[in-house]
């Protein structure tokens, strides 16, 4: 359903809607000398005539997208804000009507505010679903008049129409499938009772996949014991092998077997060799304290 603006941002829109359509169009000479000032200069009365003369263009885009349930005000300030974009790009020489080169910029400008603003959750964020959500309808109404004209018509779409569908945009199937069901369904608060009359929301039915507070309690015993296990394993090593541990393992950023060669005062491969032996006592050590290697792991 589309969006009923109150009587007075009802005047405002026609009114704006009149003085665009009053706005003299520009011959393709005018058109192109205007951009190369505004280009070149930084006229920016060149850029007003401009953009002036295009506004109708953007009305023209807004009244198209009038019917996904947005304020036609909006859709036409973020088109003009399409056609701003347009006009600070634009380059004459090109030989291509500002209208042309304009009329993507105000679609596209449109298009995202409408992704962004339809659902309070995350619609067409990939190239294929922004596809779907501005043709799926299109799409669907054509294949309803030809059901209804041949049978009578139905409900929804038949796996041989999605799959027609998916050809014409080229995505997959699957894609149809999610975007028919996320164009039928409409926002709805947890908050919301599930029922007329009922005390009970809808979030009262959401399981709470964090930990209970015994689990917590139990993770935070087992996190110190395994720490006191480690420090009491590295209390065994020698001091050189405690530092190659602690400087190579036990850092966020570990150092180079070449700078602790350099600090130690031996090579690299010393420092390998040091570091593989001070890991096998620390297993070692670490298993007597333990009844299987399973009890060194967090739970995930």
């Amino acid at each position: 359903m589309a969006y009923i603006d109150d009587p007075e941002t009802q005047r405002a829109n026609l009114s704006f809607i009149k003085a665009s359509m009053r706005e003299p169009l520009l011959t393709r000479d005018h058109e192109f000398d205007l951009a190369r000032k505004w280009r070149e200069a930084g006229d920016e009365r060149a850029l007003h005539e401009l953009v002036r003369a295009y506004t109708r263009l953007v009305v023209a885009t807004a009244a198209r997208f009038r019917n996904y349930g947005l304020p036609m005000g909006d859709l036409v300030q973020e088109g003009n804000v399409g056609l701003m974009q347009a006009a600070s790009r634009f380059e004459p020489d090109r030989e291509v009507r500002f209208s042309t080169y304009a009329a993507w910029w105000i679609r596209s400008a449109m298009q995202d505010y409408i992704l962004r603003n339809w659902s309070i959750v995350r619609t067409g964020t990939t190239a294929a679903q922004k596809s779907l959500f501005f043709n799926l309808r299109r799409l669907r109404a054509r294949i309803e008049s030809i059901t209804q004209g041949n049978s009578g018509g139905g409900n929804g779409l038949t796996k041989e129409g999605r799959e027609w569908i998916a050809g014409e945009l080229q995505v997959d199937v699957t894609e149809v499938e999610a975007m028919e069901m996320r164009l039928s369904a409409s926002d709805q608060s947890l908050n919301s009772p599930v029922a007329d009359g009922s005390d009970e929301d809808w979030q009262d039915f959401l399981a709470d996949q964090r930990p209970s507070p015994e689990e917590v309690v139990i993770g935070m015993r087992d996190s110190r014991t395994r720490s006191q296990w480690l420090a009491e394993a590295l209390g065994e090593l020698s001091p050189r092998e405690r530092t190659i541990i602690q400087e190579r393992r036990l850092r966020e950023e570990g150092a180079t077997l070449e700078q602790l060669g350099r600090e130690l005062g031996v090579s690299k491969e010393r420092v390998r060799q040091l570091e593989h032996r001070a890991l096998l006592k620390l297993r070692q050590s670490m298993l007597k304290r333990v009844e299987g290697f399973g009890d060194l792991l967090a739970d995930a």
